[in-house]
């Protein structure tokens, strides 16, 4: 019994020799190292981050420093939490910006509207709610049409509102900055029940929300089946079409959602800048935080993470009287280790 032990080892190395002990043991501790940086490695930079801000930045530990921190990234948690999703089934959405300008163009033109049947104040913003967030997922199933009906790569398919998109905002406003004081609209963005911020309390029930929903539903796995190996999940019956036109629609919604965020933060919409470089802040928290870009893989809490840990390195720059160009500079540094880190494990 011992011999064939010993023989299926041999056969077991690459080297055609049984594997040493030591060595073995090390290959094992650099696996487990990997896997415990993949796993962990966005919740322990958030932490060293935190604990180096406790003791080197000031007035850190205080609850303006925590509501501005917060309100900051609730708009990019919002956002990545959308393009997650379209990750994790193999695709990408480069429009989330410009469908946040699409939807912060629209609502003023509802609740400012002085005739008509929005002219109603109560009537008017909600449907400044409801319209612009309907938009922009029809928006969001145009994408997955493209993606799913004429097999066009995801990249290029939202290329196209990417550019157009921000446009049609134009258009819709007339290249001009809507200004607005409307406190019933405004809520979303400066509400504060029970001394929280709305769009924070918000942006936890969609994040907490949406990692039910990968966890446990049956759509939840037909995501990850779809961005795992789609030819094998579409033989197994998994509806793949419907499954990449729902996150496309997701992504769009939340999109819309984040885009009426920013202009009631700010009592005004500009098509120009309402979610600017939004894209790229979102696909870099889903990277940081531990989602592959290769799709199968999916960790919403994650995604969560990674927006901190962006925000808190700018807030961090910022208070240590650092440009705001050397942020995009680290920014750019850190996904590189992320996407490193998480790289396959070569065999």
């Amino acid at each position: 019994m011992s011999e064939l032990k010993s023989v299926e080892n041999t056969l077991a190395s690459p080297t055609g020799k049984a594997p040493t002990g030591p060595a073995r043991g090390n290959g094992l501790k650099r696996e487990g190292l990997g896997n415990f940086l993949r796993s962990y490695g966005a919740l322990l930079a958030l932490l060293l981050l935190v604990i180096y801000n406790i003791i080197f930045t000031r007035n850190f530990l205080t609850t303006q420093t925590l509501n501005v921190n917060l309100t900051q990234v609730a708009t990019i948690v919002i956002v990545a939490t959308g393009m997650t999703l379209v990750i994790a089934t193999g695709g990408i959405d480069l429009s989330v910006g410009s469908l946040m300008a699409i939807s912060g163009a629209l609502a003023p033109l509802i609740f400012l509207s002085k005739q008509g049947p929005f002219s109603d104040p109560v009537l008017g913003v909600v449907a400044a709610f409801i319209i612009p967030v309907l938009v922009a997922g029809a928006f969001g199933l145009f994408n997955g049409s493209l993606v799913t009906h004429f097999k066009i790569q995801p990249i290029i398919a939202t290329l196209v509102l990417f550019i157009a998109g921000r446009g049609i905002a134009q258009v819709v406003t007339n290249g001009n900055l809507q200004t607005f004081r409307n406190p019933s609209f405004q809520y979303i963005g400066l509400g504060r029940p029970f001394d929280i911020p709305f769009q924070v309390i918000l942006m936890l029930v969609i994040v907490a929300l949406t990692a039910w929903v990968m966890r446990v539903t049956i759509f939840g796995r037909y995501v990850l089946a779809v961005g795992g190996n789609e030819a094998a999940a579409r033989l197994s019956g998994v509806p793949v079409n419907r499954v990449k036109l729902a996150v496309y629609v997701i992504s769009g919604i939340l999109s819309g959602i984040a885009g009426l965020i920013v202009i009631a933060i700010n009592s005004s919409s500009d098509a120009n800048l309402v979610g600017q470089n939004m894209e790229l802040d979102a696909i870099a928290a889903v990277a940081v935080g531990g989602t592959p870009l290769t799709g199968g893989r999916v960790t919403i809490f994650g995604t969560l993470i990674g927006a901190l840990i962006i925000q808190l390195i700018r807030y961090t720059l910022l208070a240590n009287r650092v440009p705001d160009a050397a942020a995009l500079v680290v920014k750019a540094a850190i996904i590189l280790v992320a996407v490193y880190i998480q790289r396959p494990r070569q065999s």
